[in-house]
């Protein structure tokens, strides 16, 4: 069975951890604790502090996954846990989280985050967790009730679950390089018939209305959104598109690219999805069809060239 390494794409609009799920059965095989307060004098013992303990993603272990027939293992690289754990942080996805990755739930927020260094000395080993160097700790703090005493205190719920866009490493590097070969024949081609100098590339602007009509979607539903979705380069590139202004080769490689491996994350039917609005903001399906065809255009071109040069 094929085990393939999970990365981050930071070249596209959608990567790392987009929420946090508390399950039943975590996919990693490690479960939560559940932490009171410690007995101290002007305190109850038993009170709950209603903070949830445990790792949300270890680096190197396998997870079985299944697509229809096809059976596979995916792993995370401890490098890749440590960016996705930042990356979490940093977009602001603290306050994130879902039931059985199924139903959204308020009233829950990260108030730590770590990555453990030291088995022995790690606050994880004070609790009893054995987690391996690398993994990714989180204390959630639970303050909806319902799902503290209806999930929590009666066991339906033991560990932690990721939601998030991660990029299959062997298959960005197979489109990577097809789209590098695409590009050098173009530029060779184009050295060779400009005697070897070095030329500027040439834009395109015909892209159909479509594509056009996308980017405003996506800039309409980002704005309602509070613009937390999609960089800064895709917020430029929806604006680019919105107003029918040309793009480079370079942008065309890059547009056909992102949007082949976003496009399984766009949902219609959710306009509040991150995965939906970023795909929106690079065009949508319209640029989708309109940048592979554009680069299948130069590439037979190049190739024409090419063959005419040799005949001449």
């Amino acid at each position: 069975m094929r085990i393939v390494e999970l990365i981050i794409d930071e070249e596209a609009e959608l990567y790392g951890i987009d929420a946090i799920s508390i399950v039943d059965r975590p996919a990693i095989e490690l479960d939560f604790i559940a932490l009171k307060e410690q007995k101290l004098a002007f305190a109850e013992a038993d009170a709950d502090k209603h903070i949830l303990l445990g790792p949300a993603l270890v680096p190197d272990k396998p997870i079985y996954r299944r697509n229809g027939e096809d059976e596979f293992y995916v792993y995370f690289s401890k490098g890749t846990v440590r960016k996705a754990s930042e990356l979490y942080l940093k977009h602001g996805n603290q306050a994130n989280h879902t039931l059985e990755h199924e139903h959204k739930i308020n009233g829950l927020t990260v108030v730590e985050s770590w990555i453990v260094e030291n088995k022995e000395k790690d606050k994880s080993a004070l609790y009893g967790l054995d987690v391996p160097v690398g993994t990714w700790m989180v204390a959630v703090k639970v303050d909806n009730e319902a799902i503290w005493q209806e999930w929590v205190k009666e066991g339906k719920v033991k560990g932690f679950s990721i939601e998030g866009y991660f990029a299959d490493k062997m298959k960005k590097n197979s489109e990577d390089e097809m789209l590098a070969e695409l590009t050098r024949a173009i530029v060779k081609q184009d050295a060779r018939t400009k005697n070897g100098k070095r030329v500027v590339m040439e834009s395109y602007d015909d892209y159909p209305e479509a594509v056009r009509n996308n980017a405003k979607r996506g800039i309409e539903l980002n704005e309602k959104n509070g613009n937390k979705c999609a960089t800064q380069v895709g917020k430029v590139r929806a604006q680019q598109l919105a107003n029918g202004e040309p793009v480079s080769l370079e942008t065309v490689k890059r547009m056909a690219s992102y949007l082949a491996r976003a496009e399984e994350y766009y949902d219609p039917s959710d306009t509040s999805a991150c995965g939906t609005i970023s795909y929106l903001l690079w065009g949508g399906k319209a640029a989708q069809r309109w940048a592979e065809a554009k680069l299948k255009e130069e590439l037979w071109s190049a190739l024409k060239k090419t063959l005419d040069s040799l005949e001449d």
